[in-house]
């Protein structure tokens, strides 16, 4: 552990993991302080609350599924240093765009017209930022890093990603809209200086023509990756387990809202919760492992999240709501009695999430040669966000169905069956 926090004092990592940082803040501060506020504020009933929550994440998610193919080969082809700086400038432009939806919708004006159609474009924009910016984060890491400081540095970033997601979180819930205009505007100014310090990374590769036909690139690219039986195996697990979840996202805020008559600032706290747990998660598989690559215990994780999520929905269907109507403030929900067991039931999914994902995101990119490590991480986004997108579509579905959020969590904890049977396999085939 120690040696992987050594690395923070270099400058072949610190740059690139403050840069991360302040990009997964962002993300978060946005989308969340924009579906907080539009599930609290505009609309009052579960259905319409959970289909804006899965519209936002499928926005969120649809480029990752569209420009992957095409941001790996510019990852592979170009220097990684440079596609940053030119990405964080391009954050700048789309937080400004960002900021005049909050700041309209905060005001009142055109709300439905316009303040959530501008708002939806940023999320969109910004989904084409971490696109871009994602194959690059894990790549640049086998090439800036020795062997052996690759899980460790891996663990960090993912680490640090998830507690930039908590910072963000509960600050969209608990500062005004308004004043998250402002900050996420100048988050982006503050991750463009952090991204002009990444030391360059020049290709590895012979330069060669870039494909920009998205489809025929997304299938030759996928085609080429998932061949591999380990590599398919890993992006099959790993994809599993971004689907289930994208479901648990969009359901906790109409969950925290019509199920525990919770007001935002603890719909936050769920959220936060499950950032500190996968960073929990991430930290100590790392020191399981030692160091060493392995999907060892990715089957025994992702049941334990299942475990979990059964339990989380055990501890909702014996919750008892506010009366007449009211919302619990964050105080009043942390007196409820079941407050306790429901917060241990989160934070035991995400424990549980982290162990299970880190090793795998190292396996895709320690597995391949380093010329091949962006296009990787590019495939596995591919097939990541098409399983997103398909979880958002499922929440969708079973909330037009009529099913309750609460009920919908045992289908979730199902899923995490054939995530461990897979994790398995790859275990007792590359182990």
């Amino acid at each position: 552990m120690q040696a992987s926090l050594r690395l923070l004092n270099k400058r072949r990592f610190l740059p690139l993991f403050i840069t991360q940082l302040l990009g997964a803040f962002n993300d978060n501060l946005f989308k969340n302080a924009m579906v907080l506020f539009v599930v609290y504020s505009v609309y009052n009933d579960e259905r319409s609350e959970t289909w804006f929550s899965a519209l936002a994440t499928g926005i969120f998610i649809l480029p990752f599924f569209l420009l992957s193919a095409l941001s790996g080969q510019l990852a592979d082809q170009r220097d990684k240093a440079t596609i940053i700086r030119y990405v964080k400038a391009a954050e700048i432009i789309i937080m400004l765009v960002g900021a005049a939806g909050l700041g309209l919708i905060w005001s009142g004006i055109a709300v439905h017209g316009l303040a959530i159609p501008l708002l939806l474009c940023a999320l969109f924009a910004m989904g084409v930022h971490s696109t871009f910016f994602g194959p690059i984060k894990y790549a640049i890491l086998p090439q800036h890093l020795h062997d052996d400081e690759v899980l460790g540095g891996t663990g960090l970033v993912e680490a640090g990603t998830y507690i930039a997601i908590l910072a963000g979180t509960i600050l969209a819930g608990i500062i005004p809209v308004e004043v998250a205009a402002i900050g996420i505007v100048i988050t982006a100014l503050v991750g463009y200086v952090a991204g002009r310090e990444v030391p360059p990374a020049p290709s590895l590769l012979d330069r060669q023509p870039i494909d920009f036909h998205i489809i025929r690139s997304s299938v030759t690219l996928v085609r080429g990756t998932m061949h591999i039986r380990r590599l398919y195996l890993a992006i099959m697990a790993i994809s599993f387990f971004w689907a289930v979840g994208s479901i648990l996202f969009i359901q906790f805020p109409p969950l925290v809202k019509n199920v525990l008559t919770a007001d935002k600032a603890v719909a936050s706290l769920f959220l936060a919760i499950f950032s500190i747990g996968i960073a929990i998660g991430s930290i100590a598989i790392n020191r399981l492992l030692k160091g060493h690559v392995s999907a060892r215990y990715a089957p025994a994780s992702v049941i334990g999240m299942g475990l979990c999520i059964i339990a989380f929905h055990i501890v909702c269907d014996l919750w008892t709501p506010a009366a007449d109507g009211a919302m619990l403030s964050l105080h009043g929900f942390l007196a409820h009695p079941l407050a306790l067991a429901l917060s241990a039931c989160l934070l035991g999914v995400a424990t549980f999430g982290g162990m299970f994902v880190v090793p795998l995101y190292a396996f895709l990119t320690t597995t391949v040669e380093k010329c091949e490590a962006a296009r990787t991480v590019a495939a596995n986004n591919i097939v990541n966000s098409g399983a997103m997108v398909l979880g958002s579509f499922f929440a969708i579905g079973l909330s037009v169905a009529g099913m309750s959020v609460v009920n919908q969590l045992l289908l979730v904890a199902a899923l995490c069956l054939p995530c461990a049977w897979i994790a398995w396999t790859l275990h007792k085939a590359c182990d």
